[in-house]
């Protein structure tokens, strides 16, 4: 069911964010974000003379980061093909703290520590956290490419990590019986 219809109103900023995950031959797998906001008027950036038409690029931003089946990050980086201010570029490299790191539990609290504030940039870090859900969506995801879906007695970290995957709910009752509450 969509959204209600809104009251009058007219644009005043876009933000644009698409994320995607690809399986390398190599055996590992590389996660990608993009980030691009735009304003519909006219601006005048602070460090510039002229004004940037409508529908000019505040923020273009990419990161790619590769991990490993064990979600563990081989390698990083980030470009930054339009920003505010010229030295927000320097920031693509902040992110190279991570390699070696695991992506999973915690990531949002170790993302935020290494990369808070003034050690690199808000709108990488932003587009790091999503990051995470794309990677395990993508890697545990190839189990559904084969023909016929198995039950598991596992649940992979999953029971209680969102509505849908609540222990008294029906999902956890049809996927894992043995792990069902139905007294809640």
């Amino acid at each position: 069911m969509p959204l209600s219809k809104p009251a009058p109103r007219k644009p005043i900023h876009e933000r644009q964010i698409k994320l995607c995950a690809f399986e390398r031959e190599d055996g590992l797998f590389d996660i990608e974000a993009h980030l691009v906001d735009t304003k519909p008027f006219t601006i005048q950036r602070r460090l510039e003379n002229e004004s940037s038409p409508a529908g000019t690029h505040l923020h273009d931003l990419s990161i790619r980061f590769t991990v490993n089946s064990d979600f563990i990050i081989q390698s990083i980086e980030a470009s930054s093909d339009r920003t505010p201010y010229p030295i927000c570029a320097q920031a693509q490299t902040t992110l190279s703290v991570l390699i070696g790191d695991s992506v999973g539990k915690g990531w949002t609290k170790l993302v935020k520590d290494k990369l808070r504030g003034t050690a690199s940039c808000t709108h990488l870090v932003e587009l790091l956290i999503p990051m995470a859900t794309v990677t395990f969506q993508a890697i545990k995801g190839l189990n559904f490419r084969a023909p016929v879906i198995h039950k598991t007695t596992h649940d992979f970290g999953l029971i209680n990590s969102c509505f849908a995957y609540a222990d008294h709910r029906e999902v956890v009752m049809k996927l894992w019986p043995n792990q069902y509450i139905s007294n809640k």
